[in-house]
């Protein structure tokens, strides 16, 4: 007689792979909690609670996905970034909004788990929660056979932040002749992978043309989706910062105006900032017009702050530091009157 958990197995989901993979990702998971973590991976809900010192406390929520970023990690096996750079684009989600992260939850799904695989992925989840200081607090993994094509995974993941309500920063008080100050994002981060698969997805192992580093065009697709919270951190309620936009999905002109009151957009000046040569290989490959190129990736700019120009100064002296140096910080552009963005 075939037992039920053999014809589960038999209809493509592995119960013992999915106890194996909870085995390996337990201590990671656990390294990242923090005193306020009350209950966390295998209850049913994780149980965190809310930090003291705060008079007016606002929770900040994003959900996101490294989209089709994952395909390339695959091909050249690189499963711990995919971990660090879904919490890294999360953080940066919520960080422009003034909130600092307390809690992650992530979902790898897959027709098939392997569980070193996913092992990897939430390892790299773990080490940028750790980073962070914040608490991976539990999460999913699915074997869905028939929605997955085979060797295939996908990844996302819920943040929760706080920030005291009188710190948000939610653009209001943004006005015509603002400075844009743009962090630069080293690659795509997370976004335009569909597009960029289909224009280099053969040509991984080539050189990059004019590529500083040296690399491969596998090596700068998969350039890391950096956190700017330890950049920004040192500004967060000192009331220089009006507005910030995070540049994922829909570039520059999808981004930027989510951050400006109505009646306000932007001047952008192409080279004011450096774009990684990865940007000009994939533009080369598809003969993309600037509109669809600046559409469809971040052409070099990760995070843009949105500051008083007689700021400018005190915003240089007071960034943080990224991987141990003072990350450069661009005057990219300016706040006018209208709406759009406008890059010349």
């Amino acid at each position: 007689m075939t037992s039920r958990s053999n014809s589960y197995k038999a209809a493509g989901v592995d119960l013992r792979a999915a106890e194996e993979t909870v085995d390996l990702i337990s201590s990671a998971v656990a390294s990242t909690y923090t005193p306020q973590v009350l209950k966390g991976l295998g209850a049913f809900g994780g149980l965190f609670a809310v930090p003291e010192g705060y008079a007016q406390p606002v929770l900040v929520a994003s959900t996101d996905g490294v989209g089709t970023k994952t395909v390339v990690a695959t091909q050249l096996e690189r499963f711990e970034q995919i971990g660090s750079d879904l919490v890294n684009h999360c953080i940066n989600d919520i960080l422009v909004q003034g909130a600092t992260p307390l809690f992650f939850l992530d979902y790898v799904a897959a027709s098939r788990l392997e569980p070193t695989v996913v092992a990897q992925v939430v390892a790299g989840a773990a080490a940028a929660c750790r980073e962070a200081g914040m608490a991976l607090l539990g999460g999913e993994t699915a074997e869905m056979p028939g929605v997955y094509a085979p060797g295939q995974l996908d990844v996302a993941g819920t943040i929760v932040g706080i920030v005291e309500r009188a710190a948000v920063i939610d653009g209001s008080t943004v006005r015509a002749g603002d400075a844009l100050l743009a962090f630069e994002s080293g690659g795509l981060q997370t976004n335009g992978f569909s597009l960029a698969r289909h224009l280099l997805g053969e040509r991984l192992d080539d050189s990059l043309p004019g590529d500083e580093l040296g690399r491969t065009i596998g090596a700068a697709l998969m350039a890391p989706h950096v956190s700017f919270l330890p950049a920004v951190r040192p500004l967060l309620g000192s009331g220089l910062l009006k507005a910030m936009a995070h540049i994922t999905g829909g570039g520059l002109p999808g981004n930027l105006p989510r951050s400006l009151p109505a009646g306000l957009g932007a001047t952008v000046r192409r080279g004011s900032w450096p774009e990684p040569a990865v940007f000009g290989e994939l533009v080369r490959a598809g003969g993309l017009p600037d509109a669809e190129a600046f559409a469809a990736f971040n052409m070099g700019v990760g995070l843009v702050l949105v500051v008083a120009p007689e700021a400018v100064a005190e915003v240089r002296a007071k960034v943080g530091s990224l991987g141990g140096s003072r990350p450069a910080l661009h005057h990219i552009g300016d706040v006018v009157t209208g709406e759009g963005v406008t890059i010349v």
